[in-house]
């Protein structure tokens, strides 16, 4: 399969459209809703690489829904559906973080190739933040070991290089992870 989606709309005969035109193109769809109170339900659920959601509906509308399911990080990427081409949605849209951006009625021609490009993108921005979540973490672990540095070569009278290599080599000899004896070093004191 191409992508897992789920299709969200107040229009039962829209919903079947869509999924048509998906399941056919090999996309797999995973859920559906009417409103975005279940879409938000669904998407924690399943977790799908698309939502191709309309704008206007009951209860939720899908601005506010896709704020939230984007938020969570339940999906990849948002398509928003709509019959108006109103540049206030495009806007709010755009700031809300969609993928896409499309003015029913739908056609297969405009449809597929943008859920293609959203899938695409959404796995690029998807592997952007988990890269950017695992440096973030990095310089986290490399500030304590910082912090622990300087309170040996304080404590010990040491050199900014013998305070490291004594963390690896207790690290090392314990088995431990270096930011774990760098957090005890840094608990000390406090």
């Amino acid at each position: 399969m191409n992508g897992r989606i789920v299709i969200v709309d107040d229009e039962p005969i829209t919903r079947l459209d869509i999924r048509d035109m998906l399941e056919t193109s090999g996309y797999e769809v995973v859920g559906e809703a009417s409103d975005g109170f279940e879409a938000i339900r669904i998407c924690q659920e399943k977790r799908p690489d698309l939502v191709i959601m309309d704008i206007k509906m009951p209860m939720l509308d899908g601005l506010t829904a896709s704020k939230k399911i984007i938020a969570e990080g339940t999906t990849s990427g948002i398509i928003l559906l709509t019959a108006y081409s109103d540049k206030q949605y495009v806007a709010k849209a755009k700031a809300f973080g969609a993928l896409g951006y499309l003015v029913k009625p739908l056609y297969e021609q405009s449809l597929l190739p943008m859920v293609e490009l959203s899938l695409a993108k959404g796995k690029e921005v998807q592997n952007l933040s988990k890269e950017l979540e695992k440096l973030t973490q990095k310089l986290e672990e490399r500030k304590v070991i910082e912090k622990a540095k300087g309170k040996l070569m304080q404590i010990e009278n040491i050199t900014e290089e013998e305070a490291y290599k004594k963390i690896r080599n207790i690290s090392m000899e314990k088995r431990v992870p270096m930011i774990e004896v760098a957090e005890l070093m840094v608990m000390l004191d406090e």
